[in-house]
């Protein structure tokens, strides 16, 4: 008997995915930019819609049940650019199935 991957179709699950940008590379750092995507299609967020982020940090976002996937590279600056401003460096990508 071969085991088989269930599809999300077969299983009834569906991916949110909840960007993060914090002030630094600490997941306990505050919330500065975010967007989310909800995959179930129930909702359809968009970037600008709120003035209030979804949590004040990281931390408090897989205290909600969000499962981190991807933190953003630390990469130093280059001499004499320490202080140019750019994109926001410090991108946590966050998922839930439901």
């Amino acid at each position: 008997m071969t085991a088989t991957a269930e599809t999300p179709q077969q299983t009834g699950l569906r991916q949110q995915v909840l960007v993060l940008y914090l002030a630094s590379s600490a997941l306990d750092a505050r919330v500065v930019g975010w967007s989310v995507y909800d995959g179930t299609g129930q909702t359809h967020p968009t970037t600008g819609d709120s003035d209030v982020p979804p949590y004040e940090t990281g931390l408090d976002a897989l205290k909600d049940g969000w499962r981190l996937f991807q933190a953003a590279q630390l990469n130093p600056p280059y001499p004499g650019h320490e202080y140019d401003v750019s994109f926001l460096k410090h991108e946590f990508f966050f998922e839930k199935l439901v």
